[in-house]
């Protein structure tokens, strides 16, 4: 999940950012296709049904909403800016000729570092019972945004005319949104709670084998603290054992500490039931479905919501070794510590495999934006 937007538009763009944030810059280097490693070798048979959806999407939206991206990108950061290459796309038989023929490659002048996410499959029942004894909380009535005297949006709740900031991880822990009926299901673990909300989303599997999704909601706007980087300074962890299942093993093998630990990271995300199909990713920030392997969540104040972009790093394999993975994603999410140029993290899908991936890849690599041209300096294929 700017300018001149209104609330309705904010609602259908979930996360955009407001004319009142800081913009950002980019250096970008224009380059040729044939400049992209591997790119004859990618499936472009599977990129035209991404590109239509995304297209799909962007007519819902009116010309002038911003799709985010740096000030000094030279095109593609309003929805009008896609209109010539979502026109394209209708004839358009062909995705390799199409890109080539809409879009120009910048290579973003800087290193890349590459993350991934996955949606987790987590034992859940939807009333309290047995071992389902950790609340999934739907989002509070009395959880607003509003705007601060510096002209900010800021995130919390009015209590006596006062607006004060939202109840914190350890608060909620310790019983605030208790007995407001606010349950949407009932976990097993604490801990599977703290790792959904860093998922963002997830699928929760019923006793009776049926799953259900849990999407992201909102969040109570608390700063957000990576609890590798508190392992790692409390000399928990050594800084190159970081990973999901690191942090995770950590918290289950000191279940004294395991409630304090995670509280030291005030932020809390909040979840809502999504009817959407099990067949396809949750829907992201920019409001498609997320594709395993093609989606990315980006930084805005960088990469503008729908751009494609060409990602040459490694990927974990099945026996654990880095190899090369060259491939076109697109900019579909944001995530709350994906910050600056040339960073993303990778949507992996779900089950094990998606999780064993986004567990362990934390990779550098080069990062290429397409950035649809003007309708009059679209070429001829």
């Amino acid at each position: 999940m700017k300018k001149l937007l209104s609330l309705a538009a904010l609602a259908m763009l979930a996360g955009c950012t407001t004319s009142n944030e800081p913009s950002s810059s980019v250096s970008l280097t224009p380059v040729g296709f044939d400049a992209l490693a591997g790119w004859d070798r990618e499936d472009f048979a599977s990129l035209l049904p991404v590109l239509r959806q995304e297209c799909h999407r962007l007519t819902q939206l009116p010309p002038e909403t911003p799709l985010g991206g740096a000030e000094t990108l030279p095109y593609g950061r309003q929805v009008g800016d896609w209109s010539g290459a979502c026109a394209g796309l209708e004839s358009a038989a062909d995705a390799k000729s199409y890109l080539q023929t809409w879009f120009q490659p910048y290579e973003i002048d800087t290193k890349a570092f590459y993350t991934g996410y996955f949606e987790p499959q987590i034992e859940a029942s939807l009333t309290r019972e047995g071992p389902y004894q950790t609340p999934l909380y739907g989002r509070p009535a009395d959880l607003v945004r509003a705007k601060a005297t510096n002209g900010q949006m800021v995130t919390g709740r009015w209590e006596n005319g006062q607006f004060k900031p939202y109840y914190d991880r350890a608060q909620i822990d310790g019983g605030a949104l208790a007995g407001r009926g606010l349950e949407i299901a009932w976990l097993k673990s604490p801990v599977d709670l703290f790792f959904l909300q860093i998922q963002g989303s997830g699928r929760l599997i019923l006793p009776d084998g049926s799953q259900i999704r849990a999407g992201y909601d909102g969040k109570n706007g608390q700063p957000y603290v990576p609890l590798g980087r508190v392992l790692v300074q409390d000399n928990e962890l050594a800084p190159s054992a970081v990973s999901m299942e690191s942090i995770r093993a950590w918290l289950e093998a000191h279940p004294d500490r395991m409630m304090a630990m995670m509280e030291r990271n005030p932020n809390y995300v909040f979840f809502r039931k999504d009817t959407g199909s099990l067949a396809q990713g949750a829907t992201g920030a920019f409001g498609v479905p997320l594709t395993a392997g093609r989606s990315v969540a980006i930084d805005r104040s960088i990469v503008p919501f729908a751009t494609p972009l060409w990602v040459e790093t490694k990927l974990p394999d099945a026996k654990g070794q880095p190899a090369p993975w060259q491939h076109l994603v697109f900019a579909q999410d944001i995530g709350t510590d994906i910050k600056g140029a040339g960073r993303a993290d990778l949507f992996t899908g779900w089950g094990a495999f998606a999780q064993y991936v986004a567990g362990n890849l934390h990779e550098n690599g080069r990062m290429v934006i397409l950035l649809p041209r003007p309708p009059a300096d679209s070429p001829t294929p």
